[in-house]
C-alpha cells in the first residue's frame, strides 16, 4: 500500500500488504501525508512525522505515537481509543470530536490544539501542556490532568466529573457553564478557590 502527499499526491513511502494495520512506521517521514480513514490500528509510529498529516476518521486505536510529531494534523473523528501518545507534539492539531478515551497524553504538547467536542474519558493528561486549548463540551471524565498546563484553555460545558486537576495549572482558564459537573473534581484547595471565581454556583 502507499502512502501519498496530501497535495501532490507523491509517494511518501510503500507498506507491504492490504492494511496499515500494526505496521511499522517507526520514525518514519509522513509529513502533509494523506491518512484519511486508513486503517492505523496497533500500528507503531513512534517518533514519526506526521507533521500536517491528514488522519480525519483514521483509526488508531491502541497505536503508539509516543514522541510523534503531529503539529498541525487533522485528527478530526480520528479514533485513538487507548492510543499512547506519551511526548507527543500535537500542537495546533485538529482533535475535534475525536475519540481519545483511555488515552496516554502524558507530557504531550496540545497547545493551541482544538479538543472541542472530544472523548478524553480516563485520558492520561498528566504533566500536559493544554495551553490555550479549545476543550469545549470535551469529555474529561475520570481523567487525569494532574500538573497538565490548563493557562488560557477553553474549557465551556466540559464534563470535569472525577477528573483529576491537582497542581494543574488553570490561570486564566474559561470554566464558564461547568457548574453542574464539577463538583466531583479534584481540586487541590488553590484551585478550588481559583475555580470558584468562574464556575458560578460551584459547591463541592
Amino acid at each position: 500500500m502507499e502512502i501519498k502527499h496530501r497535495i501532490t499526491g507523491k509517494v511518501l513511502l510503500e507498506v507491504e500488504g492490504d492494511t496499515f494495520k500494526g505496521a511499522d512506521l517507526r520514525f518514519a517521514d509522513l509529513k502533509d501525508a494523506d491518512l484519511r480513514g486508513a486503517n492505523l490500528r496497533f500500528a507503531d509510529l513512534r517518533g514519526a512525522n506526521l507533521r500536517g498529516a491528514d488522519l480525519r476518521g483514521a483509526n488508531l486505536r491502541g497505536a503508539n505515537l509516543r514522541f510523534a510529531d503531529l503539529r498541525g494534523a487533522n485528527l478530526r473523528y480520528a479514533n485513538l481509543k487507548e492510543a499512547d501518545l506519551e511526548g507527543a507534539n500535537l500542537k495546533g492539531a485538529n482533535l475535534k470530536e475525536a475519540n481519545l478515551e483511555g488515552a496516554n497524553l502524558r507530557y504531550a504538547n496540545l497547545k493551541e490544539a482544538n479538543l472541542e467536542g472530544a472523548n478524553l474519558r480516563y485520558a492520561n493528561l498528566k504533566e500536559a501542556n493544554l495551553r490555550y486549548a479549545n476543550l469545549k463540551e470535551a469529555n474529561l471524565e475520570g481523567a487525569n490532568l494532574r500538573y497538565a498546563n490548563l493557562k488560557e484553555a477553553d474549557l465551556e460545558g466540559a464534563n470535569l466529573r472525577y477528573a483529576n486537576l491537582k497542581e494543574a495549572d488553570l490561570e486564566g482558564a474559561n470554566l464558564r457553564k461547568a457548574h453542574t459537573l464539577l463538583c466531583t473534581v479534584n481540586f487541590s484547595e488553590n484551585e478550588y478557590e481559583q475555580a470558584k471565581q468562574f464556575v458560578e454556583g460551584l459547591k463541592c
